[in-house]
């Protein structure tokens, strides 16, 4: 398995990078368990080299703090501290920028964000893809579908009705208390074969251990992050109980928190995201971690603009992956993105990137502009 450790070892100057605070308007409010948003907030790092090669990365909280800690407001004001920090290095290995990061403990999405955008320098001046320069042979990426809390059980078999023709591979619907059994009985019972997983998003405790066996009759593939981030004693005993897989989505934050996932076998598979773990490195040591403890893993998503978005499908070529991505088509998102081409599926739910240097995708200059609400440069 490919780690950090036995990437290609060059480096990189960078002569400036520009912050640029962007807000894309959702297609349709999204509504999960803690909260609902309707458009995309995200700082985009745009990172210049010595020699004119532009690198782009993405910091991609959700706006307001019901997913973690970190949000739009708190990571503008890490990058802005961290940027600086950058310089004083001088000359930068992305192999090593991960721990360097590290001696600033937390801000995840911050470091992600700027970890991304000198990965995609770094691919763009050797002229090869991102995925050849991580190590990662390159694939198509089987893509699922995630879908939020409705007002009716109708409106939601209507949304699963409109992906699973589009293709999509695997279908994830939201849950919260009240809004669990009946629509999960009610997809089942319309789309008795597709591949179904729900996500909790820490809404739930132990004491509802009796609901969590009453879904174990639905033939899930997963129950995704069923109890809070902390709460990984009590998902070890929940687990215990249950044939479904549990999956850690907020609980596996980091390799400290994996270890003890995997300590108390309070998860049979990981939900790696990027943005939460601070990086494409730490989301290859998780990976690492993880399938050397017999877990099975997949790349999650915020989910993000194009930027973050294909970097995460680089990652998500790896064969140590195991379910389909988070990440979807760029449309069933947002009114517009950043990049073009925009990310798209086939009627197989296959993800085809484009095998151009660096994340294969090119960012619009005139997009970033339109939707930019804020700027910071360093240099």
């Amino acid at each position: 398995m490919t780690t950090s450790s036995t990437l290609v070892d060059q480096s990189v100057s960078i002569k400036s990078i520009v912050l640029h605070r962007v807000r894309v308007p959702l297609v349709e409010p999204f509504r999960i368990s803690n909260g609902v948003v309707a458009e995309k907030e995200s700082i985009l790092v745009e990172a210049t080299s010595d020699d004119g090669v532009v690198g782009w990365g993405e910091c991609s909280p959700m706006s307001g703090s019901f997913y973690s800690a970190d949000t739009p407001d708190s990571s503008w004001q890490v990058l802005i501290e961290l940027i600086p920090r950058l310089f004083e290095l001088g000359v930068i290995k992305p192999t090593d920028i991960y721990q360097q990061l590290r001696e600033c403990p937390g801000n995840a999405f911050a470091k992600a964000g700027i970890e991304g955008a000198l990965w995609d320098v770094y691919s763009r001046c050797r002229g090869l893809p991102l995925c050849e320069v991580l190590g990662i042979n390159r694939r198509s990426v089987r893509s699922g579908v995630a879908i939020g809390i409705f007002g009716t059980v109708e409106e939601l078999i209507e949304r699963v009705r409109l992906y699973v023709g589009q293709g999509y591979q695997r279908v994830k619907i939201k849950i919260e208390p009240g809004w669990d059994v009946e629509p999960v009985s009610a997809v089942r019972e319309h789309f008795p074969n597709i591949a179904l997983m729900v996500d909790a998003n820490a809404a739930y405790s132990l004491t509802d251990r009796s609901l969590f066996t009453e879904l174990d009759r639905f033939k899930l593939m997963m129950i995704e992050q069923p109890l809070a981030a902390d709460a990984i004693d009590e998902a070890g005993e929940l687990q215990a109980g249950l044939n479904t897989p549990l999956c850690a989505d907020e609980s596996a934050e980091s390799l400290m928190t994996l270890d003890r996932l995997i300590e108390k076998k309070a998860a049979r598979i990981i939900n790696v995201k990027v943005q939460r773990v601070g990086g494409l490195s730490e989301a290859l040591l998780m990976l690492e971690t993880a399938r050397g403890a017999g877990l099975q893993c997949w790349v999650g998503t915020m989910p993000e603009l194009g930027i973050a978005s294909a970097q995460g499908l680089h990652l998500a070529m790896h064969s140590g992956f195991s379910f389909p991505t988070d990440i979807e088509a760029s449309a069933r998102w947002y009114v517009d993105d950043v990049i073009e081409p925009f990310i798209e599926i086939d009627q197989q739910g296959f993800i085809h990137v484009p095998s151009d240097i660096g994340s294969g995708y090119k960012v619009s200059r005139a997009k970033v502009e339109r939707y930019t609400t804020a700027v910071q440069r360093f240099e």
